[in-house]
C-alpha cells in the first residue's frame, strides 16, 4: 500500500459526518460501501486517519505489526521532552523500546520517568521497558546466536550498540574483541566459535581488512560495520567503508559508518528468521 499523501491526510481529517455518531473510519467505510471510494483509496485514508500526530512527532505505532519490531528512537538531535513523549506512546504498543545516540544528561531525566531502564553509556543506548529491567546482552538466550567481532578495542562502542540492539530483539550474542589483521593468529583461534553463529557483525576502522579475512573462514553472512577510527587518510571512516564495499568475499555486506544499530538489526533479522516467518503465517 502506498504511503498516504498530504492530500489524503487532509481529506481524512473528518470533523463532521453525514451520519450522526459515525467515527471517521465509519464514515470512510460508508463512503466505500456507497462506491464513493475505491478499495485503494479507502485503505489509504484509513491508514491516514489512524496515524497519531503530536506536534512535530508522529510515532509509527503500527510498525510492530508490519515488521515484527517497534519503532526505534534515534535520540541524536531530539530534545529530552520529545524522546519522553514518543517513548510513552510507543510503550502503549510494546513492552520494550530502544533509544540510540542518547546523551547522559537525557538518560538521567528519563530514568526518573521510566523506572525500568538499561543504559549502556559506551553504546549510547537506552532500553526502556514498561515491566522488568531489560536484560543485558550476556543474559539473553536464543536458539541462534550472532557473533560481534571487532578489529580493535577502539571499535568497542559501535560493537556494543550492535549488541544492545540484538538484546532488544531477543537475540543472544557473543563479543570477540581485538582480533584485527595485524595479529592474524588471534582470529584463527576463534574461528570454531564463529562458525557456530547464524550471522557475524564485523566492526573495523582504519583500512578495515578484517571483514574480508573473517568471511573467508565462515559460511554465514558477515555484516561489515566501518568505524570512524583511524588517522587522517581514514577520512572519518570513508576509507574503511570503501574497503569493505570492495571486499571480494561474497558473504560480506556493508552498512553505514559507525552504524552499530543497523548492523545489529540486520543480524537480528537473520538470527530470528525462522521465528519471524512462523509468527507471520
Amino acid at each position: 500500500m502506498e504511503k498516504p499523501s498530504s492530500e489524503d491526510l487532509a481529506a481524512s481529517n473528518i470533523t463532521a459526518s453525514k451520519h450522526d455518531g459515525d467515527s471517521p473510519i465509519e464514515e470512510l467505510f460508508r463512503r466505500f460501501q456507497s462506491g464513493q471510494l475505491s478499495a485503494l483509496e479507502f485503505g489509504q485514508k484509513v491508514l491516514a486517519v489512524s496515524i497519531p500526530s503530536e506536534g512535530n512527532l508522529t510515532p509509527d505505532l503500527d510498525r510492530l505489526k508490519r515488521t515484527g519490531y517497534p519503532e526505534v528512537v534515534f535520540g541524536q538531535g531530539k530534545s529530552t521532552e520529545a524522546i519522553r513523549r514518543v517513548t510513552e506512546r510507543l510503550l502503549e504498543t510494546t513492552d520494550e523500546i530502544l533509544i540510540t545516540r542518547i546523551l547522559p544528561e537525557q538518560v538521567r531525566v528519563l530514568a526518573d520517568v521510566f523506572p525500568s531502564t538499561r543504559w549502556n553509556h559506551l553504546a549510547k543506548t537506552l532500553r526502556v521497558s514498561c515491566s522488568q529491567v531489560p536484560l543485558d546482552p550476556d543474559s539473553v538466550q536464543s536458539a541462534r546466536r550472532v557473533g560481534v567481532v571487532t578489529a580493535g578495542t577502539t571499535d568497542e562502542s559501535v560493537a556494543l550498540e550492535a549488541r544492545e540492539t540484538l538484546a532488544w530483539m531477543g537475540v543472544a550474542s557473543e563479543l570477540i574483541q581485538d582480533v584485527g589483521v595485524a595479529g592474524p593468529y588471534r582470529l584463527l583461534s576463534r574461528v570454531p566459535d564463529l562458525r557456530r553463529c547464524a550471522a557475524l557483525i564485523c566492526v573495523a576502522g582504519m583500512e578495515a581488512a578484517l571483514p574480508s579475512a573473517l568471511a573467508g573462514h565462515v559460511g554465514c553472512p558477515v555484516i561489515a560495520v566501518p568505524t570512524s577510527v583511524g588517522y587522517g587518510a581514514n577520512l572519518g571512516g570513508l576509507a574503511a567503508l570503501l574497503s569493505m564495499l570492495n571486499s571480494c568475499a561474497a558473504n560480506v555486506t556493508v552498512v553505514n559508518i559507525d552504524a552499530g544499530f543497523k548492523g545489529g538489526y540486520v543480524a537480528g533479522l537473520i538470527a530470528n528468521i525462522d521465528r519471524d516467518a512462523n509468527s507471520q503465517r
